[in-house]
């Protein structure tokens, strides 16, 4: 969550503000936020102590911070007389109630060429709204919107008002096509983004992006939040190589048939799914894929109630399956292992039962995780068909190995 500042102290010198660095005043503000009041402090200190000089040295050192040369952060001169107020996209100065020294969010870059502009929004943290994100909003002109409700929650936040909101989901894509391009070759920027996270993945906007390069024009996509990705790095599956297969099927027949042409890809599987669907999923890959095979389930990612739930399909079956141990809640990425490193390499039911590979992999694998001995060994022992004698004896040694190591 973003988080606004107070005001000023009463009675603050200019002195006092130059010794006291306003991000020590105010430790919870953004960094764009910081980085500019910051900025603004010492130009108001070298307006009002110093040596001519040293205050024209100080505003040249401010204004080259490679940012952009046609937008400086603050007029060094300002007129006393001027009105003050932050106006629309000033990020919150006026109820923060500081003096309106920054110019808005939209004006600060100048203008932006003619293009779409694909922008990643957060997935549950808007904190996570990157600064070229935050000012390529402020300076479209037109903004798809999966949800023009939802994005103008987002566009509020950062303090932006004046865009124009398009909706653009998977039932009117094609329909706004004409529109979209007729904008972007008349000359305007144009944004795309959807509830969450990067549009096109698993979400609209492919179809919009696929036109404009046809249609000849240009396409930037800005990095940032995307759920597939936080959730590979943080499973503790191989990242080499993975396989995102997004949604599978909701009907039983065809996620089967999609789960066996999976069933032989060497690379980390990466799938999506709704908490209500995670259950039958779990079932089918466990039959199809082998539940064996290690397999990570990670929920509610950037969220206070993050998870990332290390086992094998079984494992997890257990935990989130038809009367499992619990329901599951959130939105849901599903990593399985692949076949190049899996414990069931075979991506059959019994391909590696008792394999002793496959069982200290994976008994490594959830001590690592903190899992406890006793519990990890149940779980090889159910899962691998392990012997429970010879498990718990590895799985000492494990942990032994892994506190040594520590």
């Amino acid at each position: 969550m973003l988080l606004s500042r107070g005001p000023l102290p009463q009675g603050a010198s200019a002195n006092r503000a130059a010794r006291q660095p306003a991000c020590s005043r105010w430790p919870c503000t953004p960094l764009f936020e910081r980085r500019d009041t910051c900025r603004r402090l010492l130009l108001t200190a070298a307006n009002t102590a110093g040596p001519a000089g040293a205050t024209a040295d100080l505003r040249e050192g401010l204004a080259d911070d490679g940012g952009d040369a046609h937008a400086p952060a603050v007029d060094p001169d300002p007129d006393p007389n001027a009105a003050a107020g932050p106006g629309p996209g000033s990020l919150g100065l006026r109820a923060a109630g500081l003096p309106a020294a920054l110019p808005p969010l939209r004006n600060r870059d100048g203008p932006l060429p003619p293009g779409l502009y694909v922008i990643p929004t957060p997935i549950g943290n808007l904190g996570d709204i990157t600064l070229r994100a935050a000012s390529t909003l402020a300076r479209v002109s037109l903004l798809l919107a999966e949800d023009t409700r939802h994005t103008r929650k987002l566009l509020n936040h950062l303090g932006i008002s004046h865009v124009e909101l398009l909706s653009c989901h998977e039932h009117n894509e094609k329909q706004r096509l004409a529109r979209v391009l007729q904008r972007i070759q008349g000359g305007e920027p144009v944004g795309l983004v959807s509830d969450a996270g990067m549009p096109g993945i698993s979400d609209p906007g492919s179809v919009v992006v696929a036109a404009a390069v046809a249609a000849g024009c240009p396409v930037t996509v800005l990095p940032g939040p995307c759920a597939l990705v936080a959730a590979l790095v943080g499973s503790g599956l191989p990242t080499e190589a993975f396989t995102f297969a997004g949604f599978l099927p909701a009907k039983s027949g065809a996620r089967r048939l999609a789960l066996e042409r999976l069933a032989s890809v060497p690379g980390t599987l990466v799938l999506y799914s709704p908490p209500h669907g995670l259950a039958a999923t779990l079932r089918e890959a466990a039959a199809v894929l082998g539940g064996g095979r290690r397999c990570c389930v990670a929920r509610e990612l950037s969220k206070l109630h993050e998870e990332f739930f290390r086992s094998t399909l079984d494992g997890a079956l257990r935990e989130f399956g038809e009367g499992g141990a619990r329901e599951a809640r959130g939105e849901i990425v599903l990593l399985i292992e692949g076949t190049g490193g899996g414990a069931d390499g075979g991506g059959g039911a019994s391909g590696a039962r008792g394999d002793p590979a496959a069982v200290e992999r994976v008994l490594r694998e959830l001590i690592a995780a903190g899992t406890p001995v006793s519990s990890a060994v149940k779980e090889v022992v159910a899962d691998l068909g392990a012997n429970r004698k010879a498990a718990y004896a590895l799985a000492l040694r494990i942990s032994t190995e892994l506190e040594l190591g520590a």
